[in-house]
C-alpha cells in the first residue's frame, strides 16, 4: 500500500500530538516494511526526534513547491495538497491530528483521521471563542468526510458520538503508545549522570506534561505544602497557569520542593522517570494520558483521576482520585510511600498491564484498518 500522513506536527511539535504522530510513522516503517509511507509536511525541518525516518527506505517526505510562501503553504495543507495526493498514488491518507484536507472525499483516496480528544466542547472556559470555533468546524467536518474515525480511547469514542452526533460504527478505537525509549534498558551510570545534570534528589515525586489548567499542578503544590520534606520534579512548561503556579511555589516557599525542566530530550525525560518515586497526573481530562503508560513501562508507581480514559491507560492497580481533592492526593501519596509490598505490586502489575499498548499491537491495529479500506478500494 501507498499511505500518506499529515505529517506537520510530526516535524513541528515536541510533545503530545507531534509523539503520536512520530510514534505511529515509526512503528508502521519498522513492522510493516513493504508498504510505503509518504510524509507531507509543509516544510522539512530537521527534528531530532525525527532521526529514524532516515534510517528507514521506506519513508519519503514531501514538501511544497520551492516558490510556494508561507501562506500558500497553509492552503497546500488544507486543499493543495490533493494534487501531490493523487501523484504520488496513495491508497491510504491518515490525518494523524484531527484534521483532513478539504475536497480528499471527492477522489479515490481511503481516509483516516485520529480525534484525540473534544476537550475545547467538554471544557469551553479554556478555549477562547474563535479557536473553539475553528477546532468544532475542523473536528465535525474531518469527522463526515472521513472513511474510518480512530479515537485513541474508548472515551473520546463516547464523546465523538455524543458532541458531533457521529455513528459509533464508523469509528474504531486504537490506543496510543509511547516512545521506545522508555522501554529500554537505561544503565545505572548513564541515569546518575542524567541526575547529576539537573541536580535532581535521590527520592523525587514527578509531573510530566503541560502547565496548563487542566493538568492541575496547582493541586499537587498544595499536597507538598501540607508535605514539607517531599521534592517535586516538573517537566513541562506553559504560560499564564505556569505562572500561577510559580507565584504559588513563591509565596509557600518551595523554592527546595520544587524543580521545574523544559524541553529536555526524551532519553533523559526516561532516567529521571526511572529514579522517580511515583508518578502523579491529576489532569481534569484527556484523551488518554502518555504520561500514564511512559511511567508505567518505567515500573514507576501512579496516582491518577477516577474519572474519564484514566484507567484505560492505567490498568487495575494505579491509584485513582478526585484530582480536585488535596487530601486523596496527600493520603495516595503516603500509602504508596508506607507500604513497599503496594509500591511493588503497583509496578510490577503495572508493567504486566502496560505490555498491551506495545508498538507491534498498535501497528497491527492499523494496518488491520488500512488493509479493509484498501480492499474495499
Amino acid at each position: 500500500m501507498q499511505i500518506g500522513f499529515d505529517a506537520k506536527r510530526a516535524f513541528f511539535n515536541n510533545t503530545g500530538l507531534g509523539n503520536y504522530s512520530r510514534d505511529t510513522i515509526r512503528i508502521l516503517a519498522i513492522f510493516f516494511k513493504k508498504n510505503k509511507y509518504f510524509l507531507y509536511t509543509p516544510k522539512n525541518t530537521k527534528n531530532s526526534r525525527l532521526q529514524f525516518i532516515y534510517e528507514i527506505n521506506n519513508i519519503l517526505i514531501k514538501t511544497p513547491k520551492k516558490n510556494f510562501k508561507n501562506f500558500f503553504k497553509k492552503y497546500w495543507r488544507s486543499k493543495r495538497i490533493i494534487n501531490d495526493l493523487q501523484k504520488d498514488n496513495l491508497n491510504i491518507y491518515h490525518g494523524l491530528t484531527n484534521e483532513l484536507p478539504i475536497g480528499i472525499e471527492k477522489t479515490n483516496i481511503k481516509t483516516v483521521v485520529t480525534i484525540h480528544d473534544l476537550i475545547f466542547i467538554r471544557f469551553p472556559k479554556l478555549y477562547n471563542w474563535v479557536d473553539r470555533k475553528i477546532y468544532y468546524f475542523k473536528f465535525l467536518s474531518a469527522c463526515k468526510r472521513a472513511d474510518i474515525i480512530i479515537a485513541i480511547s474508548k472515551q473520546t469514542k463516547k464523546d465523538i458520538v455524543k458532541y458531533l452526533s457521529i455513528d459509533e460504527k464508523k469509528i474504531k478505537v486504537v490506543y496510543q503508545g509511547c516512545n521506545d525509549v522508555f522501554k529500554k534498558t537505561i544503565s545505572q551510570k548513564t541515569q546518575k549522570e542524567t541526575l547529576k545534570k539537573y541536580n535532581l534528589p535521590n527520592n523525587f515525586l514527578l509531573y510530566v506534561g503541560k502547565i496548563e489548567e487542566r493538568k492541575n499542578l496547582l493541586t499537587i503544590l498544595k499536597v507538598l505544602k501540607k508535605l514539607k520534606t517531599q521534592k517535586l520534579v516538573v517537566i513541562g512548561d506553559g504560560n499564564k497557569y505556569k505562572k500561577m503556579c510559580l507565584k504559588y511555589i513563591n509565596n509557600n516557599n518551595l523554592h527546595n520542593n520544587v524543580i521545574i525542566l523544559s524541553n529536555i530530550p526524551s532519553n533523559e525525560i526516561a532516567s529521571i522517570y526511572k529514579n522517580a518515586e511515583i508518578l502523579i497526573y491529576p489532569s481534569i481530562f484527556e484523551g488518554f494520558g502518555i504520561p500514564i503508560i511512559e511511567a508505567l513501562y518505567s515500573k514507576v508507581p501512579v496516582i491518577t483521576t477516577k474519572k474519564g480514559c484514566f484507567k484505560e491507560a492505567g490498568g487495575p492497580k494505579t491509584k485513582y482520585i478526585n484530582p480536585n481533592s488535596i487530601n486523596e492526593l496527600e493520603n495516595a501519596i503516603l500509602e504508596i510511600q508506607q507500604s513497599s509490598k503496594i509500591k511493588e505490586e503497583m509496578k510490577n502489575i503495572g508493567f504486566k498491564y502496560v505490555q498491551k499498548f506495545n508498538d507491534e499491537q498498535i501497528a497491527k491495529n492499523l494496518i488491520k484498518i488500512y488493509s479493509e479500506l484498501y480492499e474495499k478500494n
